[in-house]
């Protein structure tokens, strides 16, 4: 693992020795709980998430089809059973992914899954705050 990477959140105190999240996990915006303490694993892989914003896939008006702005992002919890989460929506189906967004406040994307694997939901912690 490479650490102090321009870009990186700080991960001090947030990974446990297993690996996992050692505290609530909650979205940046309402503060409602994604993820309860140890069950979520510490993962880097390199993922397009586009730009935060409310309701994805609603109409931007200004911005071109296709033309999507965003973050390659590497920091993520991962976790393996979609039951696991407190409080996440998906989207629709873009292409092979549905990203993760808070349910309450509908901001995102915070999190990205592939329907090639179903066992394999990634939250990004820059998108998320941590208490």
């Amino acid at each position: 693992m490479e650490s102090g990477e321009a870009g990186s959140p700080d991960r001090s105190g947030l990974v446990s020795e297993d690996g996992k999240n050692t505290k609530t996990v909650l979205c940046q915006r309402c503060g409602s709980k994604v993820l309860c303490p140890g069950m979520a694993l510490f993962t880097e892989k390199e993922l397009f998430l586009p730009s935060m914003r409310r309701k994805p896939g609603a109409p931007s008006g200004s911005q071109e089809e296709g033309a999507m702005e965003g973050d390659v992002l590497r920091a993520h919890w991962l976790v393996d059973d979609m039951y696991t989460f407190e409080n996440v929506g998906f989207t629709k189906e873009v292409g092979k992914v549905k990203y993760l967004i808070c349910a309450d406040c509908e901001i995102g994307p915070i999190g990205w899954h592939s329907l090639d694997d179903k066992k394999s939901f990634y939250v990004a912690l820059e998108r998320v705050t941590h208490a």
